[in-house]
């Protein structure tokens, strides 16, 4: 069981990110234990023809016998949606004696394996080389999926800012993942491995809430020391590689017209009207047309969310779907 304990401070800071190099980095996992990240193989499948001849064992090589990965390549977001070369270059200023250390304690309950081991001897360099390594693969398997994933941890963002405004932090963590529970400042983990060290405290340094595309299980850093931050699975994780909208449910459709049923069915999950023009391949013009009349028949809730509109069925929806 691993612990964060949370004082006011914290709390009062809690706060929300994305972060597109722990993607990259959290994505090398995948390739590793395919057969345990099932919902990310069609990623996998294109970005195993997308790599060409670039060799990533030694990314590979950092994924260690827990599925950890080094601290100093996925630090805390310093900002809401932080660009990828800006957070690659916070990698880069990381000083060597972390870099190895980080390293080693990644493959905590094993050994380094032997690509790796001789390059700890020079942890600047090979921080280097695989700040470089970590670029060529983001261009290749991961630089024009972006849009959608974003688009996906961005719904998520505002499902849980939702959830924060509603009912405060115990509201927040009530439905976070069936893993994770909250009483009285502290957050506790029921974690599938077991963790270098089960207690952190959070210090006053704010707890950041990462979701990620490619996690099963939340999990928080390897080292007490990182700032608290916790990743945990993005919801509607399975609508990233979707090629087209599900097919509406036949009585539904006879009832208020195929369009209609579409959208209500891919609302599974909140989305906006430009996430649900994506998704159904069709104008945001088309899409707005049909939620206003889904609103107006009270079978849709809208609420705004920064910029945008996030629009979600309503309970009487809920009852109309099979």
């Amino acid at each position: 069981m691993y612990e964060l304990h949370l004082d006011a401070g914290d709390l009062a800071e809690t706060r929300f990110a994305a972060s597109p190099l722990m993607e990259a980095v959290l994505s090398l996992r995948v390739w590793r234990l395919p057969g345990y990240y099932v919902l990310q193989r069609p990623w996998l499948e294109s970005a195993a023809a997308d790599l060409g001849d670039l060799d990533i064992s030694l990314l590979l090589a950092l994924v260690g016998p827990r599925r950890l990965v080094p601290d100093f390549l996925t630090p805390r977001p310093d900002q809401l949606a932080p660009d990828f070369g800006a957070e690659l270059d916070r990698a880069r200023a990381t000083d060597p004696a972390k870099v190895a250390a980080d390293i080693r304690t990644a493959h905590t309950g094993g050994t380094v394996p032997a690509l790796l081991e001789p390059l700890l001897a020079r942890p600047a360099v090979l921080r280097d080389r695989l700040a470089r390594l970590l670029e060529a693969y983001w261009e290749l398997t991961l630089a024009r999926h972006w849009p959608r994933i974003r688009g996906v941890l961005e719904a998520d963002l505002r499902y849980r800012a939702l959830r924060l405004a509603e009912g405060g932090v115990a509201h927040l963590f009530a439905d976070l993942h069936p893993s994770i529970a909250f009483r009285r400042g502290t957050v506790s983990m029921d974690l599938s491995f077991a963790h270098p060290d089960s207690r952190n405290p959070g210090s006053g340094r704010g707890l950041c809430l990462v979701p990620a595309l490619f996690v099963n299980t939340p999990g928080p850093p390897n080292s007490p020391d990182h700032p608290p931050m916790i990743t945990y699975p993005v919801r509607g994780a399975a609508t990233v590689w979707r090629t087209g909208p599900p097919p509406p449910p036949g009585t539904l459709a006879a009832l208020i017209g195929s369009p209609k049923a579409t959208i209500l069915t891919t609302l599974a999950e909140p989305a906006t009207t430009t996430e649900l023009a994506r998704l159904l391949e069709v104008t945001p013009g088309a899409v707005s047309h049909h939620l206003k009349v889904l609103h107006d028949a009270r079978l849709v809730t809208r609420a705004r969310a920064g910029r945008g509109v996030l629009y979600a069925r309503t309970d009487l929806a809920d009852r109309l779907m099979p």
